[in-house]
Parts: structure tokens; sequence; C-alpha cells
């Protein structure tokens, strides 16, 4: 009897060991790839407040991811869009890898920022102005349920988002527990990470730009700023179309500097934006196009900078990403304009990074791309 139960103990000894192996196995998979994680803060001022003390604000958070082996020649610097943080890049709110983790294994160094006054980019009641929450209809509206409210055509091609995108399912309420407020000034926000932008790049030297949605407009900015220091801009559905808001009534003015809200410098000079001239060019439900009046100015620091513009099937920027993309043309900005679509991906909206085939993506159109600007 003795014997059995010392048997039976032996068995279940390597059964648990043989399960902890099977776990450590599992975890090994998603654990991704080797780096070297460090944070450091730039920009920002002292303010003194109510009560006289001193504070600082306008700093913004930047996670800096190094792997084993630096293969590539250029960082990424990553900015993230509205509600959003750089946590959006790490991983996917259903658990998998994201594209942090796929270009770290391209041998990338990666720069990820948190817009100032956003998240870890601290936001002084005192000094930043007020702030907009995400809500759960704009996020299943915008983002993770258009098929169900089509709002727009392409809507209903929408198929990647890992989950049903409604409130109450647990992916989507993993992605919605991460959106934070925004600067309800989309001008004063470009103007902030404009400043702690430039003294990033005075610091880390050349790097490609990637920007998603409202920070495109932020990338046009920062290569203004900073051209010998931006050398390609990877723009995922930037924020458009130029001088107007689209899709989403109303249909309020918008980076009245065409493609941004604040001062960018054109060839011939301006002086106001209203010497841009803009003219309506296309016309549908929900969006109006403009370029400038011909001859049309140049976007003088952007003219060497190579762009890729990348737009999603089933996104609202569907409908409108080529007008911002003509603008750019119009004003001698080499932009290559890439429709998921027409590569064979299909069925993505607006955040198809974190989508189930987001990967691919990444593997299949951005890495390929840089590659080649790169050569």
């Amino acid at each position: 009897m003795s014997e059995m139960l010392q048997f039976l103990k032996s068995i279940s000894v390597f059964l648990l060991l043989a399960s902890g192996c099977l776990s450590v196995l599992g975890q090994e998979q998603q654990q991704g790839t080797l780096h070297r994680r460090t944070y450091f803060y730039v920009g920002g001022q002292k303010y003194t407040s109510d009560g006289n003390l001193t504070i600082a604000a306008d700093q913004m958070y930047v996670e800096h991811l190094t792997p084993a082996e630096v293969t590539q020649p250029l960082p990424l610097l990553i900015i993230h869009g509205m509600f959003m943080t750089g946590t959006n890049f790490l991983n996917t709110p259903d658990g998998r890898l994201g594209w942090a983790d796929y270009f770290l294994s391209q041998g990338y160094e990666l720069y990820i920022v948190d817009q100032p006054a956003r998240a870890r980019s601290p936001w002084q009641p005192t000094v930043d102005g007020p702030l907009l929450p995400s809500d759960v209809f704009t996020v299943e509206t915008h983002f993770t349920a258009v098929q169900r409210f089509k709002i727009w055509p392409q809507a209903v091609l929408h198929t990647q988002w890992p989950g049903n995108g409604s409130m109450g399912d647990p992916t989507f309420d993993k992605f919605f527990a991460s959106n934070v407020p925004s600067l309800n000034s989309t001008t004063e926000e470009a103007q902030k990470i404009n400043d702690a932008g430039s003294l990033l790049l005075d610091q880390i030297g050349p790097v490609i730009v990637m920007t998603h949605s409202q920070a495109g407009p932020f990338g046009w900015g920062l290569a203004n700023s900073r051209p010998n220091q931006v050398k390609a801009i990877v723009a995922l559905e930037p924020a458009g179309p130029p001088f107007i808001n689209a899709i989403f009534p109303p249909f309020t003015p918008a980076r009245i500097f065409g493609v941004t809200d604040i001062p960018i410098a054109y060839e011939p000079p301006i002086s106001s934006p209203s010497e841009l001239f803009p003219v309506v060019v296309n016309q549908i439900p929900g969006v109006t196009c403009f370029e400038q009046k011909a001859p049309a100015r140049k976007l003088v620091n952007l003219l060497h900078i190579p762009v890729l513009a990348v737009t999603s099937e089933a996104s609202y920027h569907a409908q409108y990403d080529n007008c911002t993309v003509n603008y750019l043309l119009q004003a001698g900005v080499g932009v290559e304009h890439i429709r998921l679509e027409n590569v064979g991906i299909h069925g993505n909206a607006h955040m198809f990074f974190m989508e189930k085939n987001g990967i691919q993506i990444a593997e299949q159109v951005i890495q390929p791309w840089i590659s080649k600007i790169s050569a």
C-alpha cells in the first residue's frame, strides 16, 4: 500500500512539473522580443500656482525600448492619437504582442510618447486647458463596432476587431479602460507636443516619425520644426481632411494651416492662413475636400521627407484620407498612399494596428516601405 502511495505521489509530482513546464513554455511564447526598457521626460516649464507653489507642466513622457541588437539605422518615434496613450503600441487589448514588439524584433530602437497633458505626461489644472473625456458611444461608433452603426458606407466591411466591439465584451472593456481624457483644444495639444517633441529630437537625433490619427498633424509640425531630424513619416490615418472636420457633424473649421492647427512654413511665405486660398475640389456627403488655389504654395520644410500614408478599408478615414494626401502632393510633399484593401488586407478600421491582423500590416506594409526608403 505504501509503495502504491509513493508511486501516486511520484506521478503527481511529475504531472505538476510537466504542467509547470507547459505553462512556462506558453509564457515564453508571449514574452516577445528581448529588449531594455527605460523612460525619461523631456521639455516642460516651471510655473507658480495658487498658493505660491512651484509646479512643472508641459513635460512629455518618453518610453525608450532598445532591442538586444539594434540593426536598423534609424529609431522610430511613435505618437498616439486622441484619448490614447503610448500603451496602444505595446500589446493589444486581448493580450497579443503589439507593434512595439514587432519592430523591436526587426531591430528598431523605439521611442514611444504620451502626449503632454495626457496620461504619464501630467495634466496641470492651473496651467493646461480643459479636458475632453472618451466615451463608449464615440469609441464604438468610431473605432470598434463601426459595422453595427454604418455611419459611412465602408463601415459594413469591418471584421478585424477582436470581439464584438461593444460595451460588455471583454476586449472592448479592456480597451476602453485604457482610454484617457485629452485636451479639448487640439491647437493647444499641437503646440505642446511640437515644443516637447522638438526638444526630444534635439536630444535623440534623426528618427522616423510614426503618427496615428490626431497625431498626424503633429508629425507634419515636427518635420517643419526639425526638418533635418525627421527622415521619414509613417502617417497612420492622419487627422484630416484639410481645413474642415468631416463625417461626424458639426463640420467645423479645423487645421487652419491646411494640414496643421499651428503655423507651418510655406513657400512663398504666408502671414495669415487666409492666404492659402482653399478651394473645394470634391464633395460627398459628410466630406468636403479642399486644395489650394493654383499656383499652390509648397510646404517647404517637408519637400525632402518621404511620407507613407496608410488607410484601412472600413475606417471613416477611407472617406477622406485621399483629400489629405492630395493636399500634401499639391504642396510638393512626396507621399505614397497605401489603402490596405489594395494590397489584399481587408476588414480593418481606425485602430488597425491592434486588430486581429495588425502584425500582418506591420510586416507586409510598414516595414517594407521603411526598408525601401532607407536603402
